[in-house]
């Protein structure tokens, strides 16, 4: 562990290992939600979302990340 740490800190500032740490466990938060208080909802989302051709996946994708993107930078 004190190694690993030692390694990131040449590379990345640790304080920032622990932003996208909490990042990371909002997003595990957040994505728990639905299947937790609406689980049939959700496989029904999911049997449309696999229904779905490439095109519209990656649109939908490149959509999330922009508007990622956006609001990171709206924040900062």
């Amino acid at each position: 562990s004190a190694l690993v740490a030692g390694w990131l800190k040449h590379f990345v500032k640790l304080d920032h290992v622990a932003d996208l740490l909490v990042a990371l466990a909002l997003l595990l938060v957040v994505e728990g939600v639905i299947p937790f208080l609406a689980p049939d909802t959700m496989r029904r989302m999911l049997i449309e979302v696999a229904r779905q051709d490439s095109r519209s996946l990656r649109i939908a994708g490149l959509a999330s990340m922009l508007g990622g993107v956006g609001l990171l930078y709206l924040i900062n």
